[in-house]
């Protein structure tokens, strides 16, 4: 299975730096987007450390398959689930860990969303609400839950669309790396079609855009990744560009 890829983040238009990262490890077919907080560089901290994390622990997990996990494996999980469950969860503890040995980094965290392709399935990991969307015959679909106080809401009760767009607390998360030191991680996984791109971000992008935007933006640059991700930020800044934006973007050629 041949993949083309890639990837920008932006400081977005009001924020003074960037906590946002990003990192591609195409030896690995691991592509991962994770969105700190915690203020005073520290979320960049965390989020720096969520990715790096994880791409470590899957390149010392190749090299020796028989090497001591941090966590049991899950009975009735596959392989590579488990293994981006455990590295994902790691990465949680060494955050927590890093926050609670420094009076400076109290309190950051970070989301984080993992794409790992493997043969013929592609796995997503994720924790928070930064997002993994996967654009199929014309056709974009969010393959993520967010982890937010706005989708607890929109499952519990019955939202309108205007009461979605004037939520008051749009973003706070329920779940992220850092904040205790166990957290529960979402994976799931697909079977990919020739010609589906994934697209992960961070909720700069998806917060300033609507799907509809997203959507038309992958669809006109197919063919031109690096152009997607750019078009992809131009249009968050252009609509106001509040937050930090980062965007990944994985097709299966």
């Amino acid at each position: 299975m041949k993949i083309r890829y890639a990837g920008k983040t932006d400081v977005g238009m009001k924020r003074a730096h960037n906590e946002d990262n990003i990192l591609l490890v195409p030896e690995e077919r691991l592509y991962l987007v994770a969105d700190g907080m915690g203020g005073h560089a520290s979320g960049e901290v965390a989020s720096e450390m969520a990715v790096q994390t994880l791409s470590d622990f899957f390149e010392e997990t190749s090299k020796d398959q028989e090497i001591t996990w941090p966590y049991k494996m899950e009975k009735g999980r596959e392989y590579e689930a488990n293994r981006l469950n455990a590295g994902i969860k790691l990465s949680n503890l060494r955050i927590f860990e890093s926050a609670t040995q420094n009076p400076a980094q109290r309190g950051m965290g970070t989301t984080i969303v993992a794409l790992l392709i493997v043969d013929d399935t592609a796995y997503f990991g994720h924790v928070g609400d930064s997002r993994i969307y996967r654009l199929r015959e014309g056709k974009l679909t969010q393959v993520t839950e967010d982890h937010s106080l706005l989708n607890d809401y929109i499952k519990m009760k019955d939202l309108t669309e205007e009461e979605i767009e004037n939520f008051p607390h749009k973003n706070v998360i329920v779940r992220a790396l850092g904040m205790k030191e166990t957290v529960q991680v979402d994976v799931n996984s697909e079977k990919p079609q020739p010609g589906d791109t994934y697209m992960l971000c961070s909720d700069g992008l998806n917060g300033m855009i609507t799907d509809d935007v997203i959507r038309q933006i992958m669809v006109d640059n197919y063919d031109d990744l690096e152009q997607c991700c750019t078009e992809l930020i131009d249009a968050a800044n252009a609509n106001g560009g509040t937050d930090n934006i980062t965007v990944a973007v994985v097709q299966i050629a």
